[in-house]
């Protein structure tokens, strides 16, 4: 199984995933690392990625999930904020790959985001992942306004009841 822990910037996909992998005995990936270097620049200037420059970078992931498969299961931090980039990412894999989607109040993730040091990402590009996000209708939705051991625990819970199901 390979579980994609997604949405917008800031709204802990790294934290909580790593979390949920130590949890699981998985290893765990964040999607971030995958980017190209011309992405990371763009978004570092506070300019959104689109569909073009995004598609290179999801057919890595795909990939890279496919093989994580392979060889017993994953967990990635990957935003996956459209349907289209979650079937992308999902390819042939089928059941075998499950979305978890945290949100929250952009309030509470704009705070975080501005606390946080060292991600490229700057806050003043939030505005666009939202207007970008579809929300998923069948994934694991958890919000991140619950205390993080909370938000870890449903997210265990979920997956392995899923998975335990299929």
């Amino acid at each position: 199984m390979v579980a994609v822990v997604m949405g917008v910037s800031g709204c802990g996909k790294t934290t909580v995933g790593k979390q949920v992998a130590s949890r699981l005995n998985l290893p765990f990936f964040d999607g971030d690392d995958f980017h190209p270097a011309a992405n990371v620049a763009r978004m570092k200037a506070g300019i959104p990625l689109g569909d073009e420059e995004r598609r290179p970078w999801l057919d890595i992931l795909a990939a890279r999930i496919a093989e994580w498969n392979r060889t017993g299961g994953a967990i990635l931090a990957c935003s996956a904020l459209r349907e289209s980039y979650r079937e992308l990412l999902r390819g042939n894999q089928g059941t075998a790959v499950r979305f978890v989607h945290l949100h929250g109040p952009r309030e509470l993730i704009a705070e975080r985001m501005a606390r946080r040091t060292g991600h490229f990402m700057p806050v003043g590009l939030l505005e666009s992942q939202y207007a970008t996000l579809e929300p998923p209708a069948d994934a694991v939705s958890v919000s991140v306004a619950l205390p993080r051991n909370e938000v870890v625990q449903r997210i265990v819970e979920a997956l392995k009841e899923y998975y335990a199901a299929v």
